[in-house]
């Protein structure tokens, strides 16, 4: 590499990095001053350039003003930027008038030497390197052009001398004006047409290859570092870089209510990019037409992606120095600079779009710094502009999302591996980490947006079912006889859910698993208890990570659930301290129940029926259970064995409220069921109490249970876990190639028995038994027969179960932290039993090692049992 282009490489990179100074994070004080300073010399330089706009400005220091006073003596003695720069330092340090209405500008580049002397082109003309700090000369790259303020401003051409193609100056077009404010009457005069709008260099596919193509021939790849490095650090260069041409462009992306409504159908697809050929389509309600999120963006995803390929595909190691240094200053720009905001100008998000399509983000050089500060600005997007960020991404496809978040984990995981972390120093404090998980955040639900979804007419009748049932519960504790009204705690909600519409189990197959998005390393060093107390702060003052429950593995949410349930075991403790001391009425801190063995079903109802009427807030003591005529004290053992001895006696199949299919071994709502209400509100509350005091339960109901615990409706994917026969005879009836009607020979009804064996028939709709099964119609009596079997057959049985089921957890963070396939794990536990594990954590006594023959012989016995048997062997090792 020869002198010159050593010299270039060293200029091209400051164009982007500007100096270690104006990069240096602002977090103290003094640099914080420099920054306002910084920003108050910026102010007067473009007062002194541009003036305010208001052509009746008396100030002599603006330069609308008629009385101007710094300007040469005639039009070829006029003062350069260079000389302005000077006045404008010196106005700052008198503290000169400042015009109310100025120019809402970012800093330009300089095209005179800022040190370091000029450098020479091959003719020997003056070529000197570009700062972000300093600003443009008028005769050399970015041209003035006269318009009126009240017109749109375009794309103008312009030529470049052969000194500012060798300085790496944008070729032709790479410049676009733009004015952030709006125009007001006053700018209509003709005095203000004088008033020059300024340019900014931008980049295209077009530009990009040609500069490319230049320095390949010259051997020289100082252009392109120093025009990269010009752009990527300035925000304007990068909201009108590669952008769509005009007939590509489609009207904005806005959250209209008709939008929000919208009909979703889905069918995912593993390849593809979606941007390219989407498989998500919504129609609005209103029957506005198919609905593209295309437009969120005026992004050219196709082209900026084939210009990072050919970008990164040649030899050129200062490129990637100059692109970290650029995005290092990018970000810590966004810090102190907030003039570019989602209402001001939407296409603010282009720049987030354009960095995060770089594809080498992932490697070491990016990870140190310029990616995590990046991530840290991206984090401090308002709710507004991570939900378009959302819309965005939901349109790439599975392959560039995975990049994505891999990148993102990248970050976290040597966040945490580099760190140390203690009680003092927790990871809820680093900025890195933070900035992060929140990206991450706006990918996950990205990946929920983009991904198998449920219908919105679905989803309407769910919330709107979920709204009753709550009023329902809600109305029945007011009415509770020892109820003490006070303000209801609900779980914190999701802000970009809310903005979204969309929640997690709205999704029932996202782009990319929702395992996949969980960091064990970072999982392993939180303090879930500091991080609670976070959580439950108001205002929120710290970063918590229970807000972002998608990198959290289930135990740890469990943990923080645990402490969220000991927490209000506490303050009902100390509620019925306090109403002893005000009504001299008995203590009572615990859910006391007094149980007979042989009557454990009824003395279980009456004690949780009466807790239940009396004050339902007493469900949420910590449960103490006593047998009649035994000595102990419930430390959790006794608690565990009555859970087990209701489970036991519930869902005994003689007890007639569940069956039990002998296919899957799943227990089911008996439809015909004698019993009444109470019994099933009984082992709801069961089930809640048991998730409450962290306590296994013995029951092995399908997936579509939790779901419908979780506010959500059966359909018919639900049956395939459930009703795996029923499902696939179905299938079948939907694949069918022949004619149904004829050789089905089925009606909309469906026959069902009773528990005397007497068969019955229900109707699927009105007229249904003499409606039949079609062709035509065959969707919707496959539709109509999973909300039969799963929702309507059993209705008033699961509404009481589920009632239950609330009384317990109505102000628990259940809903929100967890997934109804982790629900189950929480009442259940895992499925898959490790018994190699449990070998390797046992401890030995009483003279056996884990060398002994006895021992040898136990571990080969038990490695050889069947699912079933390990089951039963668990459970005697947990004490059950």
């Amino acid at each position: 590499m020869n002198s010159k282009e050593s010299e270039s490489d060293v200029r091209g990179a400051q164009a982007a990095s500007n100096n270690d100074e104006s990069i240096s994070s602002f977090t103290n004080p003094a640099e914080m001053k420099r920054a306002a300073a910084q920003q108050m010399i910026s102010k007067y330089f473009y007062q002194v350039t541009d003036g305010c706009g208001n052509q009746d400005c008396t100030n002599q220091d603006c330069a609308s003003s008629a009385e101007f006073r710094h300007q040469g003596e005639g039009e070829c003695e006029r003062l350069t930027r260079n000389q302005l720069a000077v006045i404008a330092l010196q106005l700052c340090k008198d503290k000169a008038k400042l015009c109310g209405s100025q120019p809402n500008k970012m800093p330009k580049v300089e095209t005179e030497d800022s040190g370091g002397g000029p450098l020479q082109s091959p003719d020997g003309a003056s070529c000197e390197p570009s700062t972000s700090k300093d600003v443009t000369d008028d005769d050399s790259v970015q041209k003035e052009t006269e318009q009126d303020a009240t017109s749109t401003p375009t794309t103008s051409s312009i030529s470049l001398s052969k000194s500012d193609a060798m300085c790496g100056r944008a070729p032709p077009a790479a410049t676009v004006p733009y004015q952030s404010q709006p125009s007001t009457p006053a700018s209509t005069s003709k005095a203000n047409h004088n008033i020059p709008v300024k340019e900014v260099p931008f980049l295209t596919e077009e530009k990009v290859m040609n500069i490319v193509a230049t320095c390949k021939a010259a051997e020289n790849w100082s252009l392109l570092r120093r025009t990269i490095g010009e752009v990527f650090c300035n925000p304007q260069s990068l909201i009108a870089s590669f952008r769509k041409k005009p007939a590509e462009v489609q009207p904005e992306c806005h959250d209209t209510d008709s939008q929000r409504n919208s009909e979703t159908v889905t069918t995912q697809k593993e390849g593809g990019d979606k941007m390219g050929e989407s498989s998500s389509i919504k129609t609005s309600s209103e029957g506005d037409g198919p609905i593209d999120h295309k437009e969120c963006t005026s992004v050219d995803i196709e082209a900026l992606r084939r210009t990072y390929e050919v970008l990164f595909s040649e030899p050129n190691e200062h490129l990637q120095s100059t692109l970290i240094n650029a995005i290092v200053y990018l970000s810590k720009n966004f810090n102190v600079n907030s003039d570019y905001r989602y209402g001001q100008n939407p296409d603010y998000i282009n720049i987030f779009v354009i960095v995060m399509e770089i594809p080498i983000l992932h490697s070491p050089e990016y990870l140190d710094s310029a990616f995590p500060q990046f991530c840290t600005a991206m984090n401090a997007l308002s709710v507004k502009d991570k939900a378009r960020l959302v819309r965005i991404w939901s349109q790439f496809d599975k392959k560039r999302l995975t990049e994505m978040l891999n990148m993102l984990q990248q970050i976290i995981t040597v966040g945490v591996m580099s760190g140390t972390w203690n009680r003092t120093n927790t990871v809820n404090d680093d900025a890195g980490i933070i900035g992060a998980v929140g990206v991450m955040k706006i990918l996950y639900y990205a990946c929920l947006c983009g991904g198998q979804m449920d219908s919105q007419t679905l989803l309407a009748e769910e919330r709107e079912l979920s709204t009753s049932e709550n009023q329902s519960l809600s109305d029945m504790l007011q009415g509770a006889m020892g109820h003490e009204p006070k303000e209801p705690h609900q779980p914190k909600q999701d802000l970009l859910a809310k903005e979204l519409h969309l929640f997690f189990r709205d999704c029932r197959q996202p782009l990319i698993p929702h395992e996949e998005f969980v960091n064990e390393y970072l999982n392993e060093v939180i303090e879930m208890d500091k991080d609670f107390t976070i959580y439950k702060a108001e205002p929120l003052s710290k970063f918590s990570f229970m807000n972002h429950p998608f990198i959290l593995t289930t135990a740890t949410k469990n943990q923080g659930m645990f402490y969220d349930n000991r927490v209000r075991m506490m303050n009902e403790r100390r509620s019925s301290l306090l109403q002893s001391l005000v009504h001299g009425a008995p203590t009572m801190p615990y859910l006391r129940l007094r149980i007979r063995r042989d009557h454990v079903i009824d003395d279980a109802l009456v004690g949780l029926e009466m807790a239940a009427m009396d004050n339902p807030t007493d469900l949420k003591k910590q449960l103490y259970v006593e047998f009649d005529g035994e000595q102990g004290i419930d430390e959790g053992g006794v608690s565990k064995e009555f859970f087990q001895l209701v489970v036991e006696e519930i869902f005994n199949p003689d007890f007639g409220m569940f069956t039990c299919s002998e296919e899957t071994r799943h227990f089911w709502f008996n439809s015909t069921s004698f019993e009444n209400d109470a019994q099933f509100t009984l082992i709801g509350i069961v089930l809640g109490l048991a998730i409450y005091n962290n306590i296994i339960l013995d029951i092995n109901f399908p997936m579509v249970v939790y779901r419908k615990l979780m506010d959500k409706k059966g359909t018919f994917e639900d049956m395939k876990d459930s009703h795996p026969v029923l499902y696939n005879s179905l299938k079948d009836l939907l694949e069918y190639d022949g004619n149904v009607e004829d050789d089905f020979m089925v009606n909309f009804d469906l026959g069902q028995c009773d528990v005397f064996g007497t068969s019955q028939t229900s109707e699927l709709k009105e007229n249904g038994s003499q409606t039949p099964v079609t062709n035509d119609n065959r969707k919707e009596y496959v539709t109509l027969y999973a909300d039969f079997l799963l929702n309507k057959s059993i209705e008033k049985q699961f509404k009481a179960f589920k009632r239950g089921f609330q009384m317990v957890t109505d102000e628990s963070p259940l809903k929100i932290l967890f997934r109804p396939e982790e629900l189950e794990l929480l009442v259940c536990g895992s499925k898959n039993f490790d018994f190699q594990e449990l070998e390797n954590a046992t401890e030995y006594d009483g003279g056996f090692t884990e060398t002994s023959t006895t021992i040898r012989s136990f571990w080969e016995i038990v490695h050889d049992f069947n699912e079933e048997q390990k089951k039963t062997a668990s459970s005697v090792y947990d004490g059950k």
